[in-house]
């Protein structure tokens, strides 16, 4: 299975009227591929294209719409690209192979078998509580910060995170923030509550730093009590979690 990381992103160009030992050559290339266990490919047919013999190929045009071009694209290991490469190499006679290094960000797969369920487990030690304090208006790129936050902090793998929404505060420019019949809303303060190793909890301090631009981080050294039942998948602490308990120190 395709694993997040460093991979190949492999590109073959064809024409769809292309053949290989009597069978469309797309379809000989997928059959290959799926044979070999790669990951996943697809083929895309273009609506229009030309290649090195200077020909627009067309639905418009009877003749020519047979030798529409054809894309198939697949991302794979670099061991697993090495060791399919050589016969795609053979394959395509005529036409384009493309390789260009790529990084997997995710790599996600859902079973359709349930997981069966673990008994309950105590895991108890130290950890990192990282809190980050702004203003409800505050905006990433058009969405609310805190939200893009939470985002940004589970695409990192961040184990969890809670927002708090507060009714009443202000900060450092003295300025009351509220909400009541007079003020509906007036920029209310936000709390993002994160618990993690210490590791993780740096790599998040980063990440949030390039996102913050008015704001307060506090870092807290915690001892961390949660209690767990759920599938083999479950690991780390989650403070968004209502199956966890997390002790601040005094």
């Amino acid at each position: 299975m395709l694993t997040k990381g460093p991979a190949k992103k492999v590109t073959i160009y064809l024409n769809e009227d292309a053949q290989h030992h009597l069978t469309a050559l797309h379809d000989a290339i997928m059959t290959y591929l799926l044979h070999k266990g790669v990951a996943g490919a697809t083929a895309t047919r273009a609506y229009s294209g030309f290649g090195s013999h200077q020909t627009l190929h067309t639905p418009k045009v009877e003749v020519l719409a047979q030798h529409l071009p054809i894309r198939i694209e697949f991302v794979e290991s670099s061991a697993k690209v090495d060791e399919v490469l050589p016969t795609l190499y053979e394959m395509v006679t005529d036409g384009l192979i493309e390789v260009q290094e790529t990084t997997v960000v995710k790599a996600a797969r859902k079973s359709s078998q349930p997981e069966p369920a673990l008994p309950h487990e105590r895991r108890v030690g130290p950890a990192k509580l990282l809190r980050v304090f702004l203003g409800e208006d505050d905006r990433w790129h058009g969405e609310p910060l805190y939200d893009a936050l939470v985002k940004r902090l589970r695409m990192m793998e961040i184990a969890g995170a809670t927002v708090y929404r507060g009714i009443l505060g202000y900060g450092a420019k003295g300025h009351p923030h509220r909400r009541s019949f007079f003020h509906p809303a007036r920029d209310l303060p936000v709390m993002v509550s994160v618990i993690d190793t210490a590791e993780k909890i740096r790599e998040a301090v980063e990440a949030i730093e390039a996102m913050l631009e008015d704001g307060l981080i506090v870092i807290s050294d915690v001892e961390m009590i949660r209690l767990v039942r759920g599938s083999a998948g479950t690991a780390g602490p989650d403070t968004g979690r209502p199956d966890g308990e997390t002790r601040v120190p005094e």
